[in-house]
């Protein structure tokens, strides 16, 4: 997520961090250089333009580029206009309504409006504990009703149950009187897309949103489809009155100028973004976290969450206990490696960290990438318990056993027995009290 953009900023900054004071000349040429990083990061022009006119006043004029550390004051400053132009913070679903309350989700046809509507509904379940019925609007995709009808049943959400030949009016009366009866909390409605904005079907939205009387109409956008997912909202705000927008494929959004142009173009907020296939690849759109990540700040505060809610606590308690009296074992590792699958997988993770761009370098230049979780595990599970409990007794012949069953080799399996003796030392460490042991001194100190 915003890598490209990610690495350039972080490069500018190195620059101007190296310089111990800086004139205007280098100022400007330094802001040359985001607006550039910007406009190719498929930042709309007049949104690049007025983040930098927005900025250089405030670096020239409170005599920053005097200042012991004028490249840190730069970046603090570029910091602070990005949060304003995402957005001065997370932005929460109105659901303030007698229920059952109503949700809108508009857009173009592809842009990920159906597998959006189970994921709100998974995210509402779990964080408002509200019970949710989805229903599908779009009578002329083929199989559109059936798709989100699979997604609730893989989910175990409810869905309006679809009656063929249904005109989308009778369908959206015919699910307010369901979830009345169903004692539903929230009406999820997928509306229907089109390749491309037109008139019919903007009206038939207006006539949804006058019967529904939703209290958000949420723009579901592709934010791989850059400036043009902008002019989509303008599009879309001008006709129906958007109250939300989320972007959908994030994670395949090496640029993220959408991210960044949408909310300055339209003025209305990004609420969440979707990161991935699976139903609970969804987060919420917090502004600030989205600057810090994008300046290569890493995003502490979401790791840890994400840590909470997928870390067995149990299990943890039990590994920090065998770590205080020195036994961290492969059994162990395995768990780690499990855990980090669990939250995103290692560029999951590596993506909340700070200095991003300067961990993935050194992780692709070890040959190190995603395939090395499932790799390792295939290992441990071909070793036997005693092995994965006393590592020191895998002798040669144990290690081709191990490399048959594993489908790897030997140097595999010694690679990962000394990424296993680095990992059991710092963690020891660490269980120790070591505050440098296991973790950067950036992030022990958000921790702290």
């Amino acid at each position: 997520m915003f890598e490209n953009l990610t690495n350039k900023f972080e490069t500018i900054f190195a620059n101007l961090k190296k310089a111990p004071s800086l004139n205007v000349n280098q100022v400007d040429d330094g802001l040359r250089e985001i607006r550039k990083a910007l406009l190719e990061a498929d930042v709309a022009l007049p949104v690049a333009k007025k983040l930098i006119e927005e900025i250089r006043p405030k670096v020239v004029g409170k005599e920053i580029i005097r200042s012991t550390t004028p490249g840190q004051m730069i970046v603090k400053l570029v910091h602070d206009e990005l949060v304003k132009f995402l957005g001065d913070g997370k932005a929460d679903l109105n659901l303030k309504a007698v229920p059952p309350v109503s949700l809108m989700l508009v857009g173009l046809q592809g842009s990920g409006k159906t597998t959006t509507a189970a994921k709100i509904s998974k995210f509402l379940e779990k964080n408002n504990k509200s019970k949710i019925l989805m229903v599908s609007l779009d009578v002329y995709r083929p199989a559109a009703q059936e798709q989100l009808k699979v997604l609730g049943e893989t989910n175990g959400i409810q869905t309006l149950p679809i009656v063929e030949g249904q005109h989308p009016l009778d369908i959206a009366k015919r699910a307010i009187n369901a979830a009345k009866l169903n004692s539903s909390d929230v009406i999820i409605f997928d509306t229907a897309g089109r390749t491309q904005i037109d008139v019919s079907m903007m009206q038939e939205i207006k006539d949804i949103k006058s019967i529904i009387n939703p209290t958000e109409t949420i723009l579901v956008a592709d934010s791989l489809t850059g400036q043009i997912a902008v002019e989509v909202a303008k599009k879309f705000n001008e006709a129906v009155a958007i109250s939300g927008i989320i972007l959908t494929r994030v994670d395949g959004d090496g640029r993220g100028g959408a991210a960044i142009s949408m909310k300055h173009a339209t003025s209305v907020p990004i609420k969440f973004i979707g990161v991935g296939e699976k139903v609970d690849n969804f987060e919420v759109f917090h502004p600030d976290r989205i600057a810090n990540r994008i300046l290569g700040m890493g995003d502490i505060v979401s790791l840890v969450e994400k840590a909470s809610e997928t870390i067995d606590q149990e299990n943890l308690k039990e590994t920090e206990e065998r770590l205080r009296k020195g036994s961290f074992s492969l059994e162990d590792y395995l768990s780690q490696l499990r855990q980090m699958k669990k939250m995103g997988g290692m560029e999951g993770v590596m993506s909340l960290m700070p200095g991003v761009a300067k961990i993935k370098k050194q992780m692709d230049s070890s040959g190190i990438d995603e395939s090395i979780i499932k790799t390792n595990e295939a290992v441990i599970l071909s070793m036997t318990k005693e092995e994965r409990q006393n590592p020191k007794i895998i002798n040669g012949s144990r290690k081709k056993r191990i490399a048959g069953g594993s489908g790897s080799d030997v140097a595999t399996i010694n690679k990962l027995i000394k990424q296993f003796r680095i990992m059991s030392d710092m963690m020891k460490k660490a269980a120790k009290g070591d505050p440098k042991a296991g973790l950067p001194p950036e992030i022990f100190n958000q921790l702290k």
